[in-house]
């Protein structure tokens, strides 16, 4: 594929400075980018790269400023990085436009419906009444339960399983080795301490532009259903429990774990490897830390919590700091019964 300055320019809005007729065929970071390559900069530790980078065209800050002269084409956006994803995004849209049809051997039920330009890799599995919308991708190795519905736009990478009757969006990405809809880990104990499985009835729904990274696990509600809502971006390795509520534009990173009817509000930040306890809410816009242990109720909306047990993050640091003084303050205690056990045989009887 290749695009003029002029046409990347119109794509995210820019102003060119240089030559619009500049073409590029391909993508490179600003430090490796060759000739015929299309890079950004947004992070100003790469700024040096950019006199010394061999890329026809870098997207920057329109409020960059020069301090020597370049070779390359420069295309100025009010946010590089953003201007760069979407260009990513059209490129990456572009290529799955030529995948179309169905590859054999695959098997789609004959009660199942397909819209149009779907495309259908080898050795997918589609069951009975399986609905799925226009320009949906699903790639080699997948398997779609029956009753399960999949939106338009959508793309179902290799080895995704979707068990039966979840249903699924528009303009969702599930990538590789992701499991939708298994059980959710209810058992009932029992006086002679086995334990018996409660049937796992439930769906999960996952709405519009939500997207999964690779061997996340969502499973299926108790009944009912567990539900991530529009927007979410899930890391990779990610295990949500059953009956479990994410709210819109929330954000978790890799390693995360939630409990069982955790209610998360909209555009929450999770840092990796986080433990949420379940039954538990948490309000709007909160952020909580990577390794921390939320074990009660996060009301602060827009607060940020830290540490096991989770709580305000300025305290957690401050207890990590005063935690990594307990050495010496047992020291000086040390020192001080010593001193004042001294004192006290001086004294006069």
């Amino acid at each position: 594929m290749q695009f003029t300055a002029q046409q990347i320019a119109l794509l995210v809005s820019g102003t060119i400075e240089g030559n619009p007729d500049t073409t590029v065929t391909s993508f490179g970071k600003i430090e490796e980018a060759v000739a015929g390559q299309l890079s950004f900069l947004a992070n100003p530790k790469y700024q040096d790269y950019l006199y010394t980078t061999k890329a026809s065209l870098v997207i920057v800050n329109e409020n960059l400023q020069l301090q020597k002269n370049i070779t390359a084409t420069l295309v100025r956006v009010k946010d590089a990085y953003s201007a760069f994803a979407t260009l990513l995004t059209t490129y990456q849209n572009l290529k799955a436009q030529q995948k179309k049809g169905i590859e054999t051997p695959s098997h789609i039920a004959s009660s199942a419906t397909l819209g149009t330009d779907v495309f259908v890799g080898a050795f997918a599995y589609i069951g009975e009444k399986v609905a799925i919308g226009n320009n949906t991708k699903i790639f080699p190795g997948a398997y779609i339960a029956e009753n399960v519905s999949i939106g338009n736009n959508t793309t179902i990478h290799a080895g995704v399983k979707i068990y039966e009757d979840c249903i699924i969006g528009n303009d969702v990405v599930i990538h590789a080795g992701t499991v939708i809809g298994s059980d959710g880990f209810g058992f009932a104990p029992q006086p002679d301490g086995s334990y018996q499985k409660v049937p796992q009835i439930g769906n999960v729904i996952i709405e519009d532009q939500v997207e999964i990274g690779a061997n996340t696990t969502i499973d299926r509600a108790t009944m009912g259903s567990t539900i991530i809502k529009k927007g979410v971006k899930l890391d990779n390795l990610i295990q949500i429990a059953h009956n479990v509520e994410i709210g819109s534009q929330t954000v978790i990173a890799a390693q995360t774990g939630i409990s069982g009817s955790t209610k998360l509000g909209q555009k929450i930040m999770i840092g990796g490897q986080a433990g949420i306890a379940g039954h538990l809410t948490i309000a709007n816009g909160v952020k909580i830390a990577g390794m921390a242990g939320v074990t009660k109720n996060l009301d602060g909306e827009g607060k940020s919590y830290a540490g096991f047990p989770a709580e305000d993050a300025k305290q957690s640091l401050k207890a990590q700091v005063y935690t990594r003084q307990l050495p010496e303050l047992e020291k000086r205690v040390k020192e001080l019964e010593k001193l004042l056990a001294e004192l006290v045989q001086k004294e006069p009887k």
